[in-house]
């Protein structure tokens, strides 16, 4: 923040036009005496609610309410802000968050229109005081169950989401759960009482009540036309129930009957003598309805009695849901934030405001190196942004009605100049919606720093500066009540016993009251009930008066507030005085003081309704003047009359404000550059893991390849080696037999060969063979027998079959062979 030293400005405390500023003392001596001024006729923190609107906040909250009860107990609640405590507000927001999660859960809201809490109510009194319930009371009761049913079940489905909706679920909802549902006596209900209110039987009777009066009507009807006189008119009328013709004319009456009464004016009454057996009929049949009515509502309300309290707790309960809910669907509606609530704490006479809670998830660096007594980023006017939305969805509305009605035309082939006119009042609407979804109400940023206790807030008429109050006394209203803070993330506020305003034109007829007189009774209650815990508006200080005297007594009044009033004050003002040197030294030098100003936008001449922290406002009276075409002498003139010092301060001023301008730019530009190297950072980082993810996988790959090639290669070389053992073996063999063969003459000629070792194993072979002929098998093998394989001239064990092939795989020793059936011979059988 600028501080300007008490030498800096020293010129300026001479000047003529200043003089009045030294008069702070008599200043003292008039605050002192505003405690000894009476009482208003309304206590400060009611009247501040009403000049704040709190009631159309309120009123607006209801809204959301979907029953008669809930809406009544929201807008009790709301009212009972002021006696609302710390702990109290924080259960309030929680219920408030509770519930907005259940809505999410339950995709998009939770409906409490479709209940009749007043006849609900309605039957709990009559059935407590012995009167019989009526149809319409015993389908309110079943809707109320059957909700609560439904309910139950679409809280338990959010409960199962995750541990903190368990956890904060629980406590809103622990009623509705416990609760009970009778769904024999529900199923009583609808067994006997039908959507209308009505049973089987009662349909019965009602029907037959129905037939016998379009009897008598249609018998009324031809008696009254075939008497068709013109001396006399006749008329069908009910008299005590009883269907009669009323006969008025100078003739008598030309029906044989009863005459009920007659008259020269009213004419005679007649019940036609054929009309009397239907209207005695139709008097039995009523009569049957109204006992069989009786009967049915009777033995209900005996079932109903039985659940009365079950009925009560029931209703106590979704009538409070409904409360909570109403809260979180306006929170919702309007985009709300859930707000930081802190008690201030005050250690060694300095307030601190740690909480549990911490703003330092704002983007902006500037927010999170301070700390901050009250934090509300683009905080809206509730009642402005409201205002706007309903705006917004009237205008929508009459277009879709326009666009209906021209499609309606264009069906029917009606008038195509109507159907133009219709388009081109189509085009103005959406022009018109476009403009207003532009023209959103602006917001205002308040962040004001932890040891300020006084905020002076300058800035021309019509600039946004009583919004600006309204809208931190609404916003800390809202949060101690337990509704979201329509602002963005992060809020952060002060819980505060009370809200104290003077806003507005305060002159009262009445009491021979001025306007100055009217502020000063208001800021005298104020000051008087205020606490360290209170938050002060003060619109306009100072005004109403001299603007010397007014402005003296306006810096005196804040400084009161500042060393012993309020936890926090809020006061505006667009007096000179208060932003001369004198002010500003002692704004700019005590750090309970801080300033700001309205901008105010000079090429089009209009306010911009943003705030400008740590300048004060200057003047644009001259300047305006001047652009908008106001001769130049007189310009010159008002220059002089202002005098040097007041066009220094502007001067100084307005260098203040191109410093903050530019340093507002600057910041926002280093904060977008900011953002774009973390953006750039974070891809460099996204690019750098997926080389090094892709890296990975490519080794991986190849790994895998490799591994792959290796055991195909392996299973090549396997089967390769397998085949030329195999193919050896076989040679051998076929050799063997050859030389077998050129062996036998010998043998034939020689009994007794000689005992070479070849001869001798083929003689061992030719015995083997032998032996296997003579036990041979002419069966399949199977798996375990023991096998001769002629061309391997050695034993084998069968370890596997395949019957499709006719194959039988043996091993022998470490070599495994597939053979044909053929091939081998059974050589031994293993037991089965």
């Amino acid at each position: 923040m600028l501080r300007l030293s008490a030498t800096t400005l020293s010129p300026l405390a001479s000047h003529p036009p200043l003089s009045g500023l030294h008069l702070r003392p008599r200043c003292r001596r008039l605050v002192l005496r505003l405690r000894a001024l009476p009482a208003q006729d309304a206590s400060p923190s009611a009247r501040s609610l009403r000049l704040l609107e709190w009631g159309k906040v309120c009123d607006a909250v209801a809204s959301f309410a979907g029953t008669p009860h809930g809406r009544e107990t929201t807008k009790t609640q709301l009212w009972e802000v002021e006696d609302v405590s710390y702990e109290q507000s924080r259960r309030l927001l929680e219920e408030t968050g509770a519930a907005v999660r259940l809505i999410d859960s339950a995709g998009g809201g939770i409906d409490f229109s479709g209940l009749d809490t007043v006849m609900v109510e309605s039957a709990i009194h009559g059935v407590s005081a012995g009167a019989v319930i009526k149809g319409q009371e015993a389908m309110a009761i079943v809707s109320l169950m059957l909700f609560v049913e439904s309910l139950q079940v679409t809280i338990k489905a959010a409960m199962k989401q995750d541990e903190d909706s368990h956890e904060r679920l629980i406590s809103l909802t622990e009623t509705i759960l416990d609760a009970d549902i009778n769904k024999s006596l529900v199923k009583s209900i609808q067994d006997v009482i039908d959507d209308d209110g009505s049973s089987p039987e009662l349909r019965r009777y009602r029907e037959q009540v129905q037939v016998l009066e379009s009897r008598l009507y249609q018998l009324m009807d031809k008696l009254v036309r075939n008497a068709d006189n013109e001396a006399s008119v006749a008329e069908v009328c009910i008299v005590n129930g009883r269907c009669c013709i009323k006969v008025t004319g100078d003739k008598s009456s030309p029906f044989d009957g009863l005459l009920l009464s007659s008259g020269t004016d009213a004419g005679s009454m007649v019940e036609p003598i054929v009309a009397v057996p239907l209207n005695d009929e139709l008097q039995q049949a009523r009569a049957l309805v109204a006992k069989a009515e009786l009967d049915a509502l009777s033995k209900m309300t005996d079932k109903i009695l039985l659940e009365l309290d079950n009925i009560r707790i029931l209703l106590q309960a979704t009538v409070e849901l409904d409360k909570v809910a109403a809260r979180a669907k306006y929170s919702i509606a309007y985009d709300g934030t859930y707000p930081d609530l802190y008690l201030p704490n005050f250690v060694n006479g300095t307030v601190s405001t740690a909480t549990g809670g911490s703003i330092s998830t704002i983007s902006s660096a500037h927010l999170s190196k301070k700390s901050w007594k009250l934090c509300m980023p683009n905080a809206y006017h509730p009642l402005l942004l409201q205002q706007h939305q309903e705006n917004l969805h009237r205008a929508k509305k009459d277009v879709a009605s326009a666009t209906a009605e021209i499609r309606r035309r264009r069906i029917y082939g009606q008038d195509n100049v109507e159907e133009d006119q219709l388009a081109s009042d189509l085009d103005l609407m959406k022009i018109r919606v476009s403009q207003m979804e532009k023209d959103r109400p602006v917001p205002v940023d308040f962040f004001i720093a932890e040891g300020t206790t006084v905020l002076v807030i300058t800035g021309p008429n019509t600039g946004g500066k009583t919004i600006s109050l309204k809208t931190v006394g609404l916003a800390s209203l809202m949060a101690k009540i337990g509704l979201y803070i329509l602002a963005s993330e992060p809020v952060k506020i002060p819980w505060f016993n009370a809200v104290y305003a003077d806003i507005g034109d305060e002159q009262s007829l009445t009491q021979s009251l001025s306007t100055f007189s009217g502020h000063l009774k208001q800021i005298g209650a104020i000051r008087a009930r205020s606490t360290s815990q209170s938050l002060v508006l003060l619109d306009e200080v100072g005004a109403g008066t001299n603007p010397l005297e007014g402005a003296a007594l306006g810096m005196s009044l804040l400084e009161s507030f500042a060393e012993a009033g309020s936890f926090l004050t809020l006061a505006t003002t667009h007096h000179g005085e208060l932003k001369t040197a004198h002010y500003i030294v002692h704004t700019f030098s005590n750090d309970l003081f801080e300033n700001a100003c309205m901008e105010f936008d000079e090429d089009n001449l209009k306010p911009t309704f943003r705030i400008l922290w740590g300048i004060p406002g200057r003047s644009n009276a001259i300047n305006i003047a001047e652009r908008l075409g106001l001769p130049s002498d007189i310009i010159e003139s008002s220059r002089q009359l202002l005098g040097t010092a007041g066009a220094e301060i502007n001067a100084l001023i307005m260098d203040m404000e191109n410093f903050k301008q530019q340093y507002q730019h600057h910041l926002q530009e280093a904060q977008y550059y900011v953002m774009q190297s973390k953006e750039l950072h974070n891809n460099l980082e996204v690019a750098q893991k997926n080389i090094i993810d892709h890296t990975s996988a490519q080794r991986k790959r190849k790994a895998r390849v490799i591994s792959e090639y290796a055991v195909m290669a392996r299973s090549i070389i396997r089967k390769k080696f397998q085949q030329f053992r195999e193919s050896a073996i076989a040679k051998r063999v076929l050799e063997e037999e050859k030389a077998v063969q050129n062996d036998k003459p010998e043998r034939l000629k020689d009994p007794e060969p000689t005992s070479t070792p070849a001869v001798k194993k083929a003689q061992n072979t030719n015995i083997s063979m032998a032996t296997t002929t003579e036990g041979e098998d002419n069966g399949i093998p199977e798996v375990g027998d023991l096998v001769y394989v002629p061309k391997l001239k050695n034993e084998a064990t069968v370890v596997k079959i395949d019957s499709s092939k006719n194959e039988v795989q043996v091993q022998a020793g470490i070599m495994k062979l597939k053979l044909k059936f053929k091939d081998v011979k059974i050589q031994k059988r293993i037991s089965r």
